[in-house]
């Protein structure tokens, strides 16, 4: 009984969508069996629900972003145009830096000139800084003359350096004085040109220059007259050459020194080496000294060069 009262004939089941009730909003009321009746699918190819409501944003997203790119096209050409029109603000010059001036009215210069007729050929100061040159025979009366100054006593030689002018042919070397005075806390340059044949030395008023004449002497190959003990003081006695003229290659160079006291040697002669070395039977040659001649030869560079 219960099989009957499920069962439904076929004019039941077979009713069309369209004897069934439309709803208020026009669309067809699905039957009993939950499905949409066949005019509420969309055909194909046609979004429906949330997928038109997505397509139509995409849709509105790309026009308002082609509407932004034509709006800056247009201003463009209109930009352009108007740069090119307007006039230019003037470039603002840099200011230039501090210049050295003359010094011949600086106090310790005029009492340089009073002093000593001839041996002032130039004084400048620069932020300062007074540097006078001094003529090459006459700078140890002068040097001492500043050491017992009256009102600013140098009596204390900071340092003594020089520099190599390769282009100054006469004279190719400036030997630098820097002066300072304790007492009264100023400073003074001196500069003197010169040969390789050097100016005189200045041991007599400052005890101090020894050391640094000899340091010009190894590394520029400038000599000073009447030095108690002019020699080498950082390069071996038999080296060649003054490695801080400007002529002198950055590059490494094989000269009778490293082949002298550097030879090629064996493990058998190394380790024959360290023991006289331990026992003080060789001071000519040390491991540093080796192993640096190995990076050169190899081609390595300790430090880059300057190009």
């Amino acid at each position: 009984m219960e099989e009957d009262k499920n069962e439904r004939t076929p004019e039941q089941s077979d009713v069309s969508s369209e004897q069934l009730p439309d709803r208020p909003d026009g669309s067809k009321q699905p039957d009993s069996s939950g499905k949409p009746p066949p005019s509420a699918i969309p055909p194909a190819g046609v979004l429906a629900g949330a997928d038109a409501e997505k397509a139509a944003m995409v849709e509105q997203a790309k026009t308002r972003v082609a509407a932004i790119k034509e709006s800056l096209s247009e201003k463009a050409p209109a930009e352009a145009s108007g740069a090119t029109s307007a006039p230019k603000a003037p470039v603002k010059k840099k200011e230039e830096g501090p210049k050295p001036v003359d010094a011949a009215n600086h106090p310790l210069v005029k009492s340089l000139v009073a002093q000593f007729n001839g041996a002032v050929i130039e004084s400048v100061e620069f932020i300062g800084q007074l540097s006078v040159r001094i003529d090459g025979p006459r700078i140890v009366e002068v040097c001492d003359f500043l050491k017992r100054h009256s009102q600013t006593p140098f009596n204390y030689l900071s340092d003594l350096t020089c520099v190599h002018l390769p282009d100054r042919k006469e004279s190719p070397f400036e030997i630098v004085y820097n002066l300072y005075s304790i007492p009264a806390n100023e400073r003074v340059r001196l500069n003197v040109a010169t040969t390789e044949a050097g100016p005189e030395s200045v041991t007599r008023v400052w005890p101090a220059a020894n050391w640094m004449e000899r340091e010009v002497y190894d590394l520029f190959g400038v000599s000073f007259r009447n030095h108690p003990d002019l020699r080498r003081i950082l390069l071996p006695p038999d080296w060649e050459g003054h490695p801080l003229r400007k002529d002198v290659s950055l590059e490494f160079v094989e000269n009778e020194w490293t082949s002298k006291h550097l030879p090629d040697m064996t493990e058998v002669q190394r380790e024959q080496l360290e023991q006289r070395r331990a026992y003080g039977l060789e001071i000519l040659s040390v491991p540093q000294e080796r192993m640096m001649r190995e990076i050169f030869q190899g081609g390595k560079e300790v430090m880059p060069k300057d190009k």
